[in-house]
């Protein structure tokens, strides 16, 4: 049977608006990144020490290397924040959508993430754009676990492995997104460097006007209405009753791991190539080639990990991480601003597409742990709270980049990458849900 076969027009409507939430998420996700150094050096008021100097002045070399340790340092704070908002919003929106409804949780989470990150580009200094991106991460943590919550119960048991790997993709799909509108400013004569990341972080707020088609055209999970009938409204801290605890402690910890991975080390890669090339077009090539891969490989988590045991799959996913970033931040490659290095962003390909696998297999595991009345709670909390970790993660990779490899993003990217061994074991000890129907 064709995994859309029957399929009815509240199915349909259910993906779209899950589909386009989590493609805008990513979008809003990887906006940031592509744009954080430009404009970081801007809030920062490094910008105009540097255009002030010459390359050839002797004091430029020292200006340049606060600067380069100063944007590292506050990227790495603004990552922790976005994290650490993203683990709250997870489990607030997902707490939200088990009591008012998946549809509302929704449309309350695009609209918050959409309305603060257009407001970044209104900054003025790195701590406003730390509290807006804060605050944006509320409303993208909770999409995730809203969108998924919304399909899987709508849609029958075999199609679900081809959904988590559409839901997974799609993300990476707007992270691309992201890079493409970065460099069309530049092509439209809006340079990033020059006060364009104000205009590219204003468009964000457009995904808002999703929510009137959420609102109006989506109906509600039948599953979600016959739980809520039944028994009594969940609270935040029923996920962590016996019975459902261990599912949490092992769901947050595999979690933890891949995002840890992200944020801690593949999140680095456009501004260790801006750092190495000063080429704002590189900076979103790479940005691209890895948007491009994580389309491709997330798409294939949900289904390979439907193909192989829940159990192999992420242990797979683990293996050919540690081997392709240890390939990537190890490598002695030789950037040039003129030229791209096509073997380096063909490895940045593959590297960001399999460590996003893990975000096509989540979709597919973690309803799998949980009942109807705290599904969105559980994996909302398992998905984000893994963000906090990694927002330590992010600190971490900052502090070594300023205080242990003076700059160097490739040895903290790689040091930070073997975190993936930890899932080697750890998967081990979660349950094996194969073939199982969603709990009731």
């Amino acid at each position: 049977m064709r995994w859309y076969s029957q399929a009815t027009r509240g199915q349909w409507l259910a993906l779209v608006a899950a589909l386009l939430g989590w493609l805008f998420d990513g979008f809003e996700m990887g906006i940031f990144p592509a744009v954080a150094r430009p404009a970081l050096l801007d809030v920062l008021g490094h910008r105009s020490k540097l255009e002030a100097l010459n390359k050839s002045d002797p004091g430029y070399e020292q200006v340049f290397r606060i600067a380069q340790q100063q944007t590292g340092s506050w990227y790495g704070r603004i990552t922790a924040a976005f994290l650490v908002g993203a683990a709250l919003g997870g489990w607030l929106f997902g707490w939200i959508g088990d009591r008012l409804g998946r549809v509302r949780g929704l449309m309350l989470s695009v609209l918050t993430y959409s309305l603060f990150t257009g407001l970044c580009g209104l900054a003025q200094d790195s701590w406003q754009l730390l509290g807006l991106r804060f605050l944006a991460a509320l409303g993208m943590g909770g999409e995730w676990a809203l969108g998924v919550a919304l399909v899987m119960e709508k849609w029958p048991a075999h199609a679900r492995p081809m959904l988590a790997g559409l839901i997974g993709a799609a993300a990476n799909v707007g992270f691309t997104l992201a890079a493409l509108l970065a460099w069309g400013f530049e092509a439209a004569g809006l340079p990033i460097a020059q006060g364009g990341w104000r205009w590219v972080l204003g468009f964000c707020a457009l995904p808002a006007l999703l929510t009137f088609f959420i609102r109006y055209f989506v109906p509600e999970s039948e599953r979600w209405q016959e739980a809520s009938e039944s028994g009594p409204r969940p609270n935040l801290i029923e996920i962590f009753r016996p019975g459902i605890a261990s599912n949490t402690l092992v769901g947050s910890l595999l979690g933890a791991i891949a995002l840890i991975g992200t944020w801690g080390s593949v999140q680095w890669i456009p501004p260790w190539v801006n750092s190495q090339t000063h080429a704002q077009w590189q900076t979103s090539l790479a940005q691209i080639c890895s948007g491009l891969g994580a389309c491709l490989f997330a798409f294939l988590g949900g289904v390979v990990g439907q193909a192989v045991s829940r159990r192999l799959g992420y242990f797979s996913m683990c293996v050919a991480s540690l081997l392709l970033c240890a390939m990537l931040f190890r490598w002695p490659w030789h950037f040039s601003s003129h030229t791209a290095d096509w073997t380096f962003m063909t490895m940045v390909l593959l590297t960001g597409g399999i460590t996003a696998a893990f975000y096509g297999w989540f979709p597919l595991y973690f309803p799998e742990l949980f009942p109807t009345r705290v599904r969105a709670t559980g994996q909302g909390f398992c998905f984000n709270v893994g963000r906090v970790v990694a927002a330590v993660g992010a600190i971490f990779t900052g502090t070594l980049i300023q205080e242990i490899f003076h700059g160097n993003y490739a040895q903290a990217g790689a040091t930070t990458s073997l975190v993936y061994a930890l899932g080697l074991l750890i998967i081990w000890f979660a349950p094996e849900t194969k073939g199982r129907p969603l709990p009731d």
